[in-house]
């Protein structure tokens, strides 16, 4: 119990003194001492309330979650009816109905030959799932040296041990080393700071995946078993992959024997509005990574679904593959996930962001005016702005800079001015927007306008 004299809160409304218990994630927690971090108490389409009485245009649905919005009473319902008729019961050689059909939905809707769904409860999950199904993979098909990863750069694919390995971010994994061993990095997408052909999106993209074969010849072909990227990387800002990246990717990892994980935690489920967006870009992945937008967040789930070619060894007599989690596949979760895709059918979401997307990039290029702004990148709902010191030059903040400008200032002045969104430095200082999947234009234009105001502030500022 805390004994410290903290300030007085209206009934309703939670203070310092009420959040003493809860251990906030990615947070600096010493900041709560004496301000209680907001609160949010309900959600309804495309904005959320906090406890305060204050909307704000939700714009990263979440965490890149809540594709068809929030305050959707039937995904709560089908969480009810799953919880009365069967709460819980595990994957370990059971089955039951909601699995079933889920995993029947998910596998009808993968490219290519990607049919058996490894059911997890989050997307750092699926990822440790893919990197040990691909090393047990090796093992069984008489390749156990075949056990190392390649990543991109400046990735993020979790913060288990495993899935912390393969993310290329150094300052999110100096505190937990040593880690598991055998990730390494290639260079990622990102052509706005490219140090070759970056007028030449071809040319660029070639060049990128060229590294990712650089980098399994330098480590011995016969011991890298995968390479896990992301059709549209996240951490730096939204880096979509140039023209013909994917198509060289998936030859390399052939030529090599080298399986290709598609890690879609955040860009499935309608984010670059299809289902899985490998199929966005034309390649079939060996493995999908998947989670968050499965049941836009109104109960936790992830996959990892593989291939025939990945499963074919794991049928054999007397194999088994012995890894899983408790919650995996949960009951409630699959259900939900369900009702959200029933959702999706219906209400013709992965269409609405196909022919709304040009609309939201066109809304945020108005914001290249601003000098503060050096680039907007990214697809479907899912896009970066990327904040420089000189356009000219591409100039960007240093560290305490950055520092001042993201948490000092952006973070905080953004939602006070009613927009929720992330402004981050895992790489150059950006900030990230994917509004939830129901979004249209009139959310476009708020957005942009509050970012207009705010952005202008922060260059006043520097």
């Amino acid at each position: 119990m805390t004994t410290t004299e903290q300030p007085v809160t209206e009934p309703g409304q939670y203070g310092p003194a009420d959040v003493d218990n809860l251990w906030l994630h990615f947070s600096r927690m010493g900041g709560y001492a004496q301000q209680a971090p907001p609160v949010i108490v309900k959600g309804e389409g495309s904005y959320i309330w906090d406890d305060r009485g204050r909307r704000y245009l939700d714009g990263l649905a979440g965490l890149f979650v809540v594709q068809a919005g929030h305050g959707r009473r039937e995904l709560a319902q089908a969480a009810a009816e799953q919880a009365e008729q069967l709460a819980f019961f595990p994957i370990w050689s059971y089955a039951h109905p909601a699995a079933i059909e889920l995993s029947q939905r998910l596998a009808a809707a993968a490219p290519g030959d990607l049919n058996r769904v490894f059911f997890t409860t989050g997307g750092g999950e699926a990822v440790e799932t893919a990197w040990k199904a691909a090393k047990q993979y090796f093992k069984l098909v008489g390749k156990p040296a075949k056990h190392k990863v390649i990543s991109r750069a400046i990735a993020y694919h979790g913060t288990t041990q495993g899935a912390l390995s393969i993310t290329g971010l150094p300052a999110l994994k100096q505190d937990f080393e040593p880690l598991v061993p055998g990730a390494f990095r290639a260079a990622n997408t990102n052509i706005y700071r490219a140090p070759y052909f970056g007028d030449d999106p071809k040319a660029f993209g070639q060049w990128a995946a060229d590294q990712i074969e650089q980098a399994i010849l330098f480590e011995g072909p016969d011991t890298v078993a995968a390479v896990f990227l992301e059709p549209v990387q996240n951490a730096g800002g939204c880096f979509p992959p140039p023209p013909g990246y994917f198509d060289r990717v998936r030859e390399i990892c052939d030529r090599h024997d080298v399986l290709l994980v598609s890690d879609e935690v955040i860009c499935a489920f309608g984010r670059l509005g299809t289902t899985f967006a490998c199929e966005k870009f034309g390649y079939v992945p060996d493995m999908i990574t998947c989670a968050k937008g499965m049941t836009s967040g109104y109960s936790p789930i992830g996959a990892m679904i593989a291939s025939d070619k990945v499963m074919e060894p794991f049928l054999r007599p007397g194999v088994s593959f012995p890894h899983g989690y408790t919650f995996g596949g949960h009951p409630v979760s699959a259900a939900v996930g369900l009702a959200n895709l029933e959702i999706f059918d219906r209400e013709g979401l992965n269409q609405h962001v196909l022919d709304t997307e040009h609309d939201f990039r066109r809304t945020l290029e108005k914001l290249h005016d601003l000098p503060i702004v050096g680039d907007v990148r990214g697809d479907g709902f899912f896009y970066g702005i990327e904040l420089v010191k000189d356009k000219a030059t591409k100039e960007t903040f240093d560290d305490a800079e950055s520092e001042r400008l993201l948490r000092g200032f952006l973070s905080g002045a953004l939602f006070d001015a009613g927009l929720y969104c992330r402004a981050d430095d895992r790489g150059d200082p950006v900030v990230q927007l994917a509004p939830p999947l129901v979004a249209g234009q009139a959310e476009f234009d708020e957005i942009e306008q509050i970012l207009r105001a705010v952005l202008t502030e922060a260059w006043s500022r520097l």
